[in-house]
């Protein structure tokens, strides 16, 4: 049995949380392998809006065992409220729900050096969405972290006072006044820590490698998107894990023999949150229209997203460093009633036409469209593939030429049930 992994392939926000909780009912393990509470995880049913950050989205399936990989950094503040808010008794929730001993905890004081680097970049900040992922992410490769394991030792509040001591020291550096706010974060950090104890915490290579030994199905579930990773995303305007599919290996134990199939997300256009290059956003009414149709309001900050036209080489590039074997289309609904549908093909670098990505987005010196007929029905009644419309039929067999991948999910909207099989 291999796993199969789940990630997004633009700059996040594509969707993989409705995907993840369809999919479910076919696997008997969800485990996301990085990221934070940096990401916004929608999942929409019964008319009930549920947003995770933290928890993996297979969490409202019965039977079902979800598991928060070592690759993660895991807020116990954000974490209590998320569980919480999941409208399912605490008692189910444990019994879904299992934790990796290694992954990484954010203190407080994560939080706020978050805020004063970014404070400190003035107009070159990055976006961050100050959840302290980035400082937590540093003690993990600085070899100062602390881990969920941390939690069974004596000492852990000696080597909590020593990492505060130190991360003190640093504010002080940046002159941040942080007046009351750690005394005040702390008190509901050590007692959503109590809580977080209450957890079934687990070795998850181990248990995953028991899992795949007994020929159980494991979804592996990513946050963020493709172009934020830190190393092949739109660096330094990236996140600071490994969203690839490669991630998955790093952040669950897994070993790369032991994956299957690749799933990749990607929206009918393109959006992105934060700073950071954008080569086909728009700026003008079909831009916004796009940004009203779709909600493209962040489900972690509330920043609305900058949305553009679908980028082809960007598109490309993510399913290439992730071996994607099928793609998923979320959204397409949003691009009904566009007369005109238009995909970036290439870019223009140093005066000549190119395909690939520069090192360098910056570097674009302008961009090539195709414009494909847009579909001006409303699509979201459909239920089957036939009752697509042809323009758009015609719109997902161009990305399947050009990909080499096909698209076999198409979201036509928000609820689990608005997906088409095909």
């Amino acid at each position: 049995m291999k796993i199969d992994i789940l990630l997004g392939l633009q700059w996040g926000d594509e969707g993989k949380g409705k995907i993840v909780d369809a999919l479910t009912p076919d696997y008997d393990i969800i485990a996301r392998f990085q990221g934070g509470p940096n990401a916004g995880h929608t999942i929409e049913f019964n008319g009930v809006k549920h947003v995770l950050h933290l928890i993996p989205s297979g969490i409202f399936h019965e039977g079902k065992i979800n598991i928060i990989g070592n690759g993660l950094v895991i807020d116990p503040v954000v974490f209590r409220k998320e569980v919480d808010s999941l409208g399912i008794s605490l008692e189910k929730v444990r019994e879904r729900l299992f934790i990796s001993l290694k992954a990484h905890l954010i203190l407080p004081t994560h939080k706020l050096l978050d805020a004063a680097h970014e404070a400190s970049l003035g107009d070159a900040k990055i976006g961050s969405t100050l959840r302290g992922i980035g400082p937590a992410y540093t003690d993990k490769a600085s070899r100062s972290g602390i881990r969920v394991g941390d939690l069974l030792r004596d000492e852990f509040r000696e080597i909590y006072r020593t990492r505060v001591a130190e991360h003190t020291r640093v504010l002080q550096g940046y002159n941040y006044d942080f007046g009351n706010d750690l005394r005040q974060l702390e008190e509901e950090w050590f007692s959503s820590i109590d809580f977080l104890r209450q957890f079934k915490t687990v070795s998850a290579d181990y248990h995953i490698d028991s899992a795949l030994t007994q020929n159980r199905r494991i979804l592996a579930e990513g946050a963020q998107g493709t172009m934020l990773d830190i190393d092949f995303g739109t660096y330094p305007f990236v996140t600071s894990s490994n969203t690839v599919a490669a991630g998955a290996c790093t952040g669950l134990g897994i070993a790369p023999s032991r994956t299957g199939e690749v799933f990749g997300i990607f929206k009918a256009y393109c959006t992105r949150v934060g700073s950071g290059p954008f080569p086909t956003e728009l700026h003008d009414d079909d831009g916004q229209l796009m940004r009203d149709r779709g909600n493209e309001y962040g489900s972690t900050t509330g920043r609305p997203r900058r949305c553009g036209w679908l980028d082809l080489p960007a598109l490309k590039y993510s399913v290439m460093v992730n071996g994607v074997t099928r793609l998923f289309m979320m959204k397409a609904d949003v691009l009904s009633g566009f007369s005109k549908i238009k995909v970036c093909s290439s870019y223009t670098v140093n005066g000549v036409e190119v395909s690939e990505l520069p090192y360098c987005l910056s570097d674009i010196e302008g961009l090539n469209y195709i414009e494909l007929p847009g579909w001006e029905c409303d699509i979201t009644g459909c239920t089957s593939w036939e009752e697509l419309p042809a323009e758009l039929k015609d719109y997902i067999n161009y990305i399947e030429k050009e990909t080499g991948v096909p698209v076999t999910i198409v979201s036509v909207g928000p609820d689990r049930s608005a997906t088409i099989y095909r």
